[in-house]
């Protein structure tokens, strides 16, 4: 008998519950640090932005009560409201897991982005393709050091342990630790008073590894395992290859980044390795204690006796347990490798000395040589737990621990290339014309002879250029190949954008003309603008066409990774993702997408599992990676359960779209034109107001916090890629990131609703059309869905606000009235085409956890006098800039970049008007996509 729906109240008790306790230890810990009246204060505060939110009303009362706050005070209300706004995400996150899980328990049917869904959607495919299937796919997301993650680690942990906590019985021992963390979090400081390092954020990547990825992936991994034997009656469990792994860009990405070089790779691949030698070392002492199989009492395969014969083990207690003495030699060698690549030094030591691992494929020839002989002299279920879960983490992360992608930007590989012609004798290469480049470089790549000389002085920037690539030669040689794998190229163009990449690789010994597989990295074009995105299938046809450079490819196993850009169009994404399928399959070339998504919808962010069904027909086939960024990375992978489901998501998804059978799945040729159409009216639209739009830099810079962003210690990255005044040189990430913070979302949704006004009221079509698409094609439904997503969490009250920080008036009115007047027209359209009265009508549980989230403060502008007069201190830095509280809501893959809790030093030229314009966190129904 089925299992009787709980109502909606039941549901919601326990997370009622928590958000009870959380809320009044949260206050206890207030009132006993800064004391009863300031504990009162601040509920006045929350009760009358209460009423100001229902009713429109108090607003006075509310001014009058923020207006009165002092430097100290203000300080305390942001950080209330902030941490409260954290805490309840955290119960939040945790009523997710019961939720998934009492669903799990009640058999109830299988949720879209798990796995036994997707096997229920391909189960007409049988057993031998589904494996053949795994042995291909490539699923990867990348992690990067985008400088959107404002939290520091110490906040994070402490959170964590909350949240760990929370999933506890309830008990007062419980209550009491819980009191302990919340205590802890509120006398931890949220900013950071130095600016972030390249290896900083190295080891900021890391903990991801160590918090999640190095338990959940091989955890991940027997549930995928798991559900094929059960669904195919298998007699064993099979074996799956690793086509499921985490990389990163974080110490190898140098565009727009001065700060990364050489030292800075070896300093990340030796921080990885440590890492993961300390995690194996640890692994295998404990699996040493658990074998300890007595030679007496069964008899034991000979091949583990030939392992204990090399250990130097020669304890007269542990004569009869060869598998013991096996793995302590295993362990000794293991130590010996870990000295000598990443200079850890094993704990406990080792007995006696032994060679070290060549590579990480010794290691795991070892431990299945344990594993066999267990299985061959009846004991395989000893090899089931922790040793074949050693031997899957060997398989997944290597010595290397995560492969690192090196980036950088196409202009300085040409000044580079430049200037090995130039001291080479070959003058004016970057005067040339593109097909003058290409047949310089084909004819110079056809040789093995390198072009630098060590009798001539190079520039820095030649220098630097090659030093990185001779590190991360160093670094496949020490760690293996799969620890630096490709190289990005940012700003790709043309065909000569390639091959110079090429040129560099050979200096450093990365390409091998003549050799059977001459090129050892990937290169990876990028196209973002949507100049290269139109453009990119011609490039990638002319490459392919090139003989030498199609000889590459087929000695890369004739696989071609094209990484797409999110920072412009969809609709010109979608459109590049066809095109280069159809350049890529009549010339043999399987087609491997890197889909560079940001966090936040102008970004391409958005629920990836919908993402990832949208592509077009044929462009996933089982290779799929893309870019985990800043703040995107803590709110999906901190938490190591909804990290897995995560990771979960993304592989499930890539199999559904690979091998799922959809009806409806490609869009009718009307539906292009009309795609086409909407698309070239809404980007004239954005590009008038953003571009053509007198003064609009001015108001940009003046209503959003960029300028404060660029002060935040949040990264090492620079906010410009240039010292400039222009949009055209601000990065894509704060560019979206400032408008997030003053609550507009500018870039996800502005231009939409005068598209459709104009397509519809000129006559180009009927809405009914539009109706149809949205039925009928996943990718303008999901176009859609993250639309009606980025239209709720737009705040045109707390953006208002922002722009009275404009001081031109007429700018001001000019501006934001073209904005309010357009969401309203987006909003408008949006709900003729879905016939949906309200926004996220499809999403029930995001929509009732925004009605049930609190209100907390918005719309509150603090104008202290004791601001101005006081010099920027950190106990100043809350009171004058904006704190904007992030709701993490990892069970639904929060994506986007505009939650955060921040505070930055004063800008005096703003007289310390900003204070306090939006402390609590957004509700996490609207805050996040799943």
């Amino acid at each position: 008998m089925g299992a009787i729906p709980a109502s909606v109240d039941d549901k919601e008790n326990l997370l009622r519950e928590d958000r009870r306790l959380l809320g009044r230890l949260l206050g206890e810990v207030i009132r006993d640090q800064a004391g009863a009246e300031a504990l009162e204060r601040i509920e006045r505060i929350r009760q009358v932005a209460v009423t100001f939110r229902k009713e429109n009303t108090s607003q006075a009362e509310l001014d009058r009560l923020l207006n009165a706050l002092n430097l100290d005070q203000t300080m305390d209300v942001v950080r209330a409201f902030s941490f409260f706004s954290h805490l309840l995400n955290i119960a939040e996150d945790e009523q997710q897991h019961r939720r998934r899980r009492a669903h799990a328990q009640a058999g109830s049917p299988r949720r879209p982005g798990s796995l036994s869904h997707a096997l229920d959607e391909v189960r007409d495919v049988g057993f031998g393709k589904l494996i053949a299937w795994f042995a291909r796919a490539h699923v990867s997301p990348v992690l990067t050091a985008h400088p959107t993650e404002v939290q520091r680690q110490s906040i994070l942990e402490c959170e964590r342990e909350i949240a760990r906590l929370v999933a506890r019985p309830a008990g007062a021992e419980r209550d009491e630790a819980i009191h302990a963390e919340v205590l802890r979090l509120w006398l931890t400081s949220m900013l950071r008073f130095t600016k972030l390092q390249v290896a900083d954020e190295v080891t900021n990547g890391i903990n991801y590894f160590r918090l999640t990825f190095l338990q959940e992936l091989p955890r991940l991994y027997a549930e995928f395992e798991h559900a094929l034997k059960e669904r195919f009656a298998l007699d064993a469990l099979p074996w799956l290859p690793p086509f499921l792994t985490v990389g990163s860009w974080i110490g190898g990405d140098r565009d727009g980044n001065p700060n990364v070089n050489a030292d800075v790779l070896r300093t990340a691949q030796v921080l990885h390795a440590r890492l993961l030698f300390a995690h194996y070392l640890e692994e295998v002492n404990l699996l040493g204690r658990e074998l300890g199989l007595s030679a007496r009492l069964s008899n034991v395969p000979a091949q583990v006796h030939a392992l204990a014969e090399r250990s130097a083990d020669l304890s007269p207690h542990r004569q009869d347990e060869p598998y013991r003495r096996a793995i302590t030699g295993i362990y000794a060698r293991l130590a010996a490798t870990a000295e000598a690549l990443a200079q850890h030094i094993a704990a406990p030591p080792p007995v006696g000395k032994a060679a070290p691992y060549a590579a990480a494929d010794e290691l795991a020839l070892e431990l299945e040589t344990i594993s066999a002989a267990l299985k061959k002299q009846g004991a395989g279920l000893l090899a089931m737990g922790r040793l074949r879960t050693l031997l899957r983490k060997v398989t997944l992360f290597g010595f290397h621990l995560a492969p690192l992608d090196l980036r950088q930007s196409s202009d300085v590989h040409e000044a580079a290339v430049d200037e090995l012609f130039s001291r080479a004798g070959i003058a004016g290469y970057q005067q040339m014309d593109e097909k003058a480049r290409v047949a310089l470089l084909v004819k110079e790549l056809a040789s093995p002879r390198p072009l630098r000389s060590p009798y001539v002085e190079y520039s820095e920037l030649l220098q630097k250029e090659l030093s990185i690539l001779e590190a991360a030669a160093e670094g496949r040689q020490r760690f293996g190949a799969r620890a630096v794998p490709r190289y990005v190229i940012s700003h790709c163009e043309s065909v000569s954008d390639l091959l110079e990449v090429a040129v560099l690789l050979r200096e450093a010994g990365l390409l091998k003309p003549g050799a059977a597989a001459p090129l050892e990295l990937d290169i990876v074009p990028l196209f973002e603008s949507i100049a290269d995105l139109a453009n990119c299938g011609a490039v990638m046809a002319a490459a392919l066409e090139l003989p030498l450079y199609k000889s590459w490819i087929s000695g890369r196993g004739s696989e071609h990774e094209v990484m797409l850009g999110y920072s412009d169009s969809n609709w010109a994404l979608y459109k590049a993702a066809e095109e280069l399928l159809a350049v890529c399959q009549p010339r043999g070339v399987r087609l491997r997408l890197f889909h560079g998504r940001g966090g936040t919808i102008g970004r391409g962010g958005g629920p990836s599992y919908d993402a990832v069904l949208a592509q077009p027909s044929g462009t996933v086939d089982g290779a799929l990676r893309l870019t985990e960024q800043g703040e995107v990375i803590a709110s999906k992978y901190a938490d190591p359960e909804s990290g897995r489901r995560n990771l979960e998501t993304l592989a499930a998804a890539t199999l559904e779209a690979s091998l799922a059978r959809r009806a409806n799945a490609e869009p009718h040729a009307r539906h292009v034109d009309i795609m086409e159409e909407l698309s070239a009216a809404a980007f004239a639209a954005y590009r008038g107001l953003v571009r053509e739009t007198p003064g609009f830099i001015d108001y940009w810079r003046q209503s959003t916090p960029i300028a404060e962003l660029s002060e935040l210690n949040i990264g090492s990255r620079p906010a410009s890629r240039r010292a400039t005044q222009t949009i055209e040189d601000i990065r894509a990430i704060p560019w979206v990131f400032s408008w997030s913070q003053s609550r507009l979302m500018l870039p996800g949704w502005y231009g939409f609703g005068a598209a459709v006004e104009h397509w519809v009221e000129s006559r180009r079509g009927k809405i009914e059309e539009l109706r149809e698409m949205h039925q009928a094609w996943p990718f303008f439904r999901s176009v859609l869905s993250n639309l009606d997503m980025v239209l709720a969490k737009t705040d045109l009250a707390i953006a208002s606000r922002y722009a009275e920080l404009v001081p031109d008036a007429k700018l001001r009115a000019e501006v934001f009235g073209r904005i309010e007047a357009e969401w309203h027209r987006a909003r408008r359209w949006l709900a003729a085409i879905t016939e949906h009265t309200e926004l996220l009508a499809d999403n029930p549980t995001r929509a009732r956890s925004a009605t049930a989230f609190p209100i907390w403060i918005r719309s509150i502008t603090c104008r202290s006098s004791s601001c101005v007069a006081t010099a920027p201190t950190a106990a100043t830095s809350a009171c004058c800039a904006p704190s904007i509280s992030r709701s993490t809501a990892s069970p639904r893959a929060c994506e986007t970049a505009a939650d955060h809790s921040w505070t930055t030093e004063p800008r005096r030229s703003r007289s310390c008007r900003i204070s306090v314009l939006d402390v609590r966190a957004n509700s996490p129904g609207s805050a996040c996509a799943s």
